[in-house]
């Protein structure tokens, strides 16, 4: 069998199955490890998975830039920001995460809504300048620019000090074995400092996001308060994500 045709039944089993197995492929093909380990090696300095022990992930197509990611799945990210913010409440402290998402949910407040959010997004804490009502705390640090989200010791320090109702955190890879993801070290860190200071953590994931992982970890499903995904999310992924324990919200 020619690289390009691994190469190829790879993606495939990635997209049908979840996951592939290094090992369960070499016995199928009759090849070496050390073969379908360099295919998994080349697919994911491509871009087009996320090497595991002993096998890979599909890669997330979340990891672009910001200007990428607002082209993914616009009507999804309505659904979820519209969900996001009617779970926030009157008076409640809310850390509101950065990215594409969390700006929906901006969009989908009440303009007379009473609340705090506490945000490392400089791009969030401006989109909220018409909310009146709502006290604005913004975390600065190092501007890590793919993100546009404050990221770094000094926001790590600043969660310490928090004690919010609620984090909607955003991610960029939701797997039932490999649980949240992202693709930056240090946003990762900050991702977990918020997540430990909030009473409850939500997940905003639209489609392309679910059934993925990125280099990163967070947490792991049965952490958070909930999941909310689109109600058109594949029924598959759904059980699969359903499998894990966590409380999972269909957006329609």
């Amino acid at each position: 069998m020619l690289t390009t045709q691994r190469k190829q039944l790879i993606l495939q089993r990635l997209a049908q199955q979840g996951q592939v197995v290094a090992k369960a492929l070499s016995d199928e093909w009759g090849v070496s490890e050390d073969t379908v380990r360099r295919d998994l090696r080349e697919l994911a300095g491509e871009g087009k998975l996320q090497r595991v022990h002993g096998g890979a992930l599909p890669a997330s197509a979340a990891v672009g830039d910001l200007q990428v990611r607002q082209e993914l799945a616009p009507g999804e990210k309505r659904l979820l920001g519209r969900a996001g913010a009617a779970l926030v409440r009157p008076g409640q402290v809310v850390i509101l995460d950065g990215g594409t998402t969390s700006l929906q949910v901006v969009q989908h407040l009440p303009l007379d809504l009473h609340a705090t959010v506490v945000t490392h997004s400089p791009a969030v804490a401006t989109a909220l300048a018409g909310h009146v009502h709502i006290e604005v705390l913004s975390l600065g640090g190092r501007l890590y620019r793919h993100s546009m989200v404050n990221v770094g010791a000094s926001v790590v320090e600043a969660a310490g000090r928090l004690r919010a109702d609620l984090f909607l955190m955003g991610v960029t890879g939701v797997h039932a074995q490999a649980g949240l993801t992202t693709g930056d070290f240090e946003e990762a860190a900050v991702k977990r400092a918020l997540h430990q200071r909030a009473a409850e953590t939500v997940v905003l994931a639209s489609t392309d996001k679910l059934g993925a992982a990125s280099p990163f970890g967070i947490a792991q499903l049965k952490e958070l308060s909930a999941l909310v995904v689109p109600a058109a999310a594949p029924a598959q992924v759904q059980k699969a994500l359903q499998a894990t324990g966590v409380e999972l919200v269909l957006a329609d």
